[in-house]
């Protein structure tokens, strides 16, 4: 069982897995689809992994047979996101948001060549090929299946060395083509930091680049970076003054870097406040518990100054009482002088 965003996939009986036997070309399935306990798609197709949408497949199963390989099978519980999205499917009765789930069966696939196994020649007409279908899809509004065409060229020729002048130009525009249009892609889907890491290449290949200082400007603003957005959109103006949508998104920068520091400050504010009336019944706490000991000592007191009379008071009633018993024995104990006298002459 293996989670990854809205994917769930549960992973049938397999054979050891070796890297060269995962499908990265074109190769065959069987599937069942349900929706609602209701099975809508039942078939065999063969298609390349990332063009599913081509045959009515959502990118969840493209995600999925990128990790699978021959003869295994695994169910895929896919939320709206990998599945058919806001748009539903009309074709399968599918719902807007729907989750579905998938009993996918890798029957086969052809080997597809590695990077290194492509010379540059085929790699431009190949990187010519994908960059249309992303736009396709792109322009569908399939952005997902849009960026794994777009991340071919990227993997293709990001690390290709040796070429001629020509070939390095040609190999120069694929590669800012391909990370613009990711970063574009990657601001639909919210996934704003991608996008500032897609411009930041772009902007690598040509630092002046319009549209990759705006779409850098963009994801930051969105990402309540105000500052870093706002230089952005400085330096696109600088390299074209007419672009009024820059000047706009600086306006946006000012007045959300506004909201957010008055915001900020009411959340503070209100900070301080509380924790000065913690610190106010705190001291008012501490001052009573000072008074009600003062108090109590007092009374002690009180009571320590009576018991101490009625001790003396005792100790004098002793005293005196002692004093009695031995003046009474004398009186009665002692012989008089004159009856020592008597005795005397006895």
């Amino acid at each position: 069982c293996k989670e990854e965003g809205e994917i769930l996939i549960y992973h049938g009986p397999t054979l050891a897995r070796h890297k060269a036997d995962c499908p990265v070309s074109p190769l065959s399935v069987h599937l069942e689809g349900r929706c609602g306990g209701r099975t809508f798609d039942c078939r065999d197709v063969g298609f390349i992994v990332g063009e599913g949408e081509d045959h009515d497949i959502p990118i969840g199963i493209d995600k999925a047979l990128e990790k699978m390989q021959r003869e295994e099978q695994c169910i895929l519980y896919l939320g709206p996101r990998y599945g058919f999205g806001e748009a539903g499917k009309p074709k399968f009765g599918i719902e807007p948001n729907a989750e579905l789930i998938y009993e996918v069966t890798l029957k086969s696939f052809e080997k597809a060549k590695e990077s290194w196994e492509m010379d540059t020649k085929e790699k431009l007409e190949q990187a010519a090929i994908v960059k249309e279908k992303g736009t396709v899809y792109f322009k569908g509004g399939k952005y997902m299946q849009a960026v794994i065409q777009y991340g071919k060229i990227v993997s293709w020729l990001e690390m290709e060395y040796g070429l001629s002048e020509k070939e390095s130009k040609a190999s120069e525009s694929f590669l800012l083509a391909a990370f613009l249009n990711l970063a574009m892609c990657y601001l639909k889907l919210r996934e704003y930091t991608k996008a500032v890491e897609c411009c930041d290449k772009a902007l690598g290949l040509d630092s002046a680049n319009e549209k990759g200082l705006y779409r850098r400007g963009e994801a930051q603003l969105l990402m309540n970076e105000f500052e870093s957005a706002k230089g952005d959109f400085e330096k696109v103006l600088e390299v074209n003054p007419q672009n009024k949508a820059a000047r706009l998104q600086i306006s946006m920068c000012q007045k959300k870097a506004k909201e957010h520091n008055e915001r900020d400050r009411r959340i503070y504010a209100n900070m301080f406040k509380k924790f000065a009336e913690q610190d106010a019944k705190a001291q008012e706490d501490t001052l009573e518990a000072t008074r009600r000991e003062k108090d109590f000592r007092a009374h002690q007191g009180s009571f320590g100054s009576r018991g101490r009379a009625r001790q003396e008071e005792a100790s004098k009633a002793v005293s005196k009482k002692t004093l009695e018993g031995v003046t009474n024995e004398k009186e009665i104990g002692s012989p008089s002088m004159d009856e020592q006298k008597a005795e005397g002459h006895v």
